[in-house]
């Protein structure tokens, strides 16, 4: 398992795990699940109860072939219309929680899955899913050839969440808020600062504090006397008054 860095439009890498080759496959196999069931039934349904086989008899073979195809429909575009509807995910990635993601940060975008859906052609569905297997294995970021071709990669969700990973905060009762400038930041800005932060003060990076405080204070114009505020005070009264300000558990 590998880091892949993620820039947002914060201009803040945030890392993240990609997911493992075990993880994908367990993922696919629990769609294949899906897709077998959803064949069972069809088939129980439309051979079972209404006799399909007895209508074929009456048709040629192209036209039993379109049936087929119509019927089967909802598995060839599977994994399509849930990665697009579920914001990069199928049943099975949600199951195993892991996600497509674009690389540069931005949001994965329907021409996105279709790139990818299309390549699986060639990345699952060829010599047995050799070919994904080894582009997963020797690629950077884990990536089958969809994956490259369309600038995503699928990451790993299973991070250890407790309260201090989210930008709730205790805040004592008699709590005054310093900056209601930070009202103009959303949910995810705070996100990114408080996960960056923290990270910073576990490796006690100074270079990123100093950027992520830089970068605060570009965005809500805010000018600071360094000698009332060091950068680290400055990032956690930025995180309790947005909290104080919003109420938000996110």
């Amino acid at each position: 398992m590998s880091l892949i860095a993620i820039n947002t439009s914060q201009n803040v890498n945030i890392n993240f795990n990609t997911a493992s080759v075990g993880e994908r496959i367990l993922a696919f196999g629990i769609d294949m699940l899906i897709k077998g069931a959803y064949l069972l039934v069809t088939y129980l349904i439309f051979f079972r109860v209404f006799n399909l086989g007895a209508f074929f008899n009456t048709l040629d073979n192209w036209s039993v072939m379109a049936v087929i195809i119509i019927i089967t429909l909802p598995i060839h575009i599977y994994t399509l219309v849930c990665e697009s509807l579920l914001e990069g995910q199928t049943f099975g990635k949600k199951a195993v929680r892991i996600k497509v993601v674009k690389i540069d940060g931005f949001q994965a975008g329907f021409g996105d899955y279709l790139i990818r859906w299309f390549f699986r052609l060639v990345d699952v569905f060829s010599n047995s899913g050799v070919v994904g297997l080894i582009s997963m294995i020797v690629s950077k970021n884990n990536q089958r050839l969809g994956g490259i071709a369309s600038g995503t990669a699928v990451i790993s969700l299973k991070n250890h969440v407790t309260i201090s990973h989210t930008i709730l905060e205790n805040l004592k009762e008699d709590y005054l808020p310093v900056f209601p400038q930070v009202i103009a930041l959303t949910d995810n800005d705070v996100r990114i600062i408080k996960e960056n932060y923290q990270k910073a003060l576990k490796s006690d990076d100074r270079q990123i504090l100093s950027k992520l405080s830089s970068k605060i204070k570009e965005i809500l114009k805010l000018d600071i006397d360094s000698t009332k505020f060091t950068e680290r005070r400055f990032i956690d009264i930025i995180i309790k008054d947005y909290n104080f300000y919003t109420g938000k558990d996110i």
